[in-house]
């Protein structure tokens, strides 16, 4: 029988079926942050169970971690209990923790793939909702709340229903200044963020196979945004080259294994979908939330609406009064406080290049506060060679240590009441940046033009 690639990998990883009917499903690999997994150590040890394969889990301190240059545990002083939690627990379990000082440190989704720690094929579990964005490699994210992940930790299996399957075909070609974060909320702009609920979505299409692998985590990244748990993209050439001469990815004998399985990966060509979508990317604008949740995004060039795409109005009218917006204005021109360029969905190096490009001989907005936070110490050391933080500082932006920062202010990086930040981040609900903030998702080149103008810019025009 034909099978899609979410068929392939479940199949490969099912263990047992439950008599509430959800499946026990492997765990190749899993990453652990220190925000859940202090508590699931604590509830392993109250039950007296010991993480059953330390080998296969890796730890990192990500979202309560300062960005301030010099930084310590203690320069944001309500993380400090979190890291030294971790650090404890994953010492007891005989976990490697990629500490604050570590080379590898970072975002556990920008960690992992560069590390090789996520394979095409493998499931891979995190105590995050964006753990989809390894779907950028073939592997299936599996997010977990701290129930799960004890579970996951003690057996190595994650109990699920299996979802449906869901590909979006993404024809088209994308213009300069449009990207995969783009792509991704112009599918959220479209069919909102509940359409992909109980689907695992399967990105395919030119545009989807035209990404880079960075790119390819943006757009995986955003799944869950969308309503599902997970996302991906078949792997390719493009993958395995990624992939090849990760710290942790097969070498040898085992790459060539590895790599004759991993071409098998890809659905069967008449593999049968129990939804398919699509969405035509030719001549795409950059796009930029104007509410309150991803699915209310329009394209640069427009002017903010009335109501929205299903005909809502009350849901647009709050949404409106929170962002302090008319309808009927242009949503270019309108005047910032901030931006920040980083988070999980667009801090890797391909996004730091992109965005010093726009600002590389120009500087930030008078009163605008803008900062840059790599995803991960591998990549600051990186844009640190090729003189990006030289380009950013030049501009006024500051430059700071990796973690997760500003996307959900964990660290104390915040913004203040009223406050209008253009961002890269995945969310822009009430509140996610700091109380009464008002934040507009885009991409890097989007970021980097508004610190530019002091107001939300197209890059195009600049």
């Amino acid at each position: 029988m034909p099978m899609t690639m979410l068929d392939k990998i479940w199949n490969a990883h099912f263990v047992a079926r439950r008599l509430d009917g959800r499946e026990m499903i492997y765990v190749d690999r899993h990453v652990l942050h220190e925000l859940h997994a202090p508590h699931a150590f604590e509830k392993l040890g109250a039950a007296d169970r010991a993480v059953r394969r330390p080998d296969l889990t890796w730890s990192v301190l990500d979202h309560t971690v300062a960005t301030k240059p010099g930084r310590t545990e203690f320069t944001n002083p309500d993380g400090a209990s979190f890291q030294q939690a971790m650090r404890a627990g994953s010492r007891k379990n005989g976990i490697r923790i990629f500490d604050l000082h570590e080379p590898e440190q970072g975002i556990s989704h920008v960690v992992a793939p560069e590390l090789g720690l996520v394979l095409p094929g493998a499931t891979h579990g995190v105590p995050d909702s964006h753990a989809c964005t390894v779907g950028g490699l073939g592997a299936l994210g599996l997010g977990c709340g701290t129930s799960e992940l004890e579970h996951i930790l003690a057996t190595q299996t994650i109990a699920l229903k299996r979802p449906k399957s869901l590909r979006i075909n993404l024809p088209g070609r994308l213009d300069r200044y449009v990207g995969a974060k783009d792509v991704a909320l112009r599918i959220l702009a479209l069919h909102k963020t509940s359409f992909g609920r109980g689907y695992a979505i399967e990105f395919a299409g030119p545009v989807a196979r035209a990404l880079s692998i960075e790119a390819r985590m943006t757009l995986c990244n955003l799944t869950i945004e969308m309503g599902s748990r997970s996302g991906f993209i078949a792997p390719d050439d493009a993958t395995y080259e990624y992939l090849a001469g990760r710290p942790f990815a097969p070498r040898r004998a085992n790459w060539d294994a590895a790599l004759r399985q991993w071409t098998k990966l890809p659905g069967d060509p008449d593999a049968a979908f129990d939804h398919e979508i699509t969405v035509d990317c030719g001549g795409l604008a950059p796009q930029i939330t104007w509410g309150t949740d991803q699915g209310q995004t329009i394209g640069l060039d427009e002017v903010v609406p009335q109501r929205d795409v299903d005909g809502s109005i009350e849901k647009v009218e709050r949404a409106l009064a929170y962002m302090g917006l008319e309808p009927g204005r242009p949503i270019a021109g309108t005047k910032i406080d901030r931006v920040f360029i980083g988070s999980c969905t667009n801090a890797r190096l391909s996004d730091l290049r992109a965005a010093a490009a726009i600002v590389r001989g120009r500087r930030a907005a008078p009163g605008v506060i803008a900062l840059v936070v790599p995803g991960s110490t591998s990549v600051k050391r990186a844009a640190e060679r090729e003189g990006l933080d030289r380009v950013f500082e030049q501009a006024g932006c500051a430059w700071g240590e990796s973690g997760c920062s500003m996307c959900a202010g964990g660290n104390g990086d915040r913004g203040l009441p009223q406050e209008r930040i253009v961002s890269t981040t995945n969310r822009n609900f009430e509140g996610r940046q700091g109380k009464g903030v008002r934040t507009h998702l885009a991409g890097p080149e989007v970021a980097a033009a508004s610190a530019i103008a002091g107001c939300i810019a197209d890059p195009r025009h600049m």
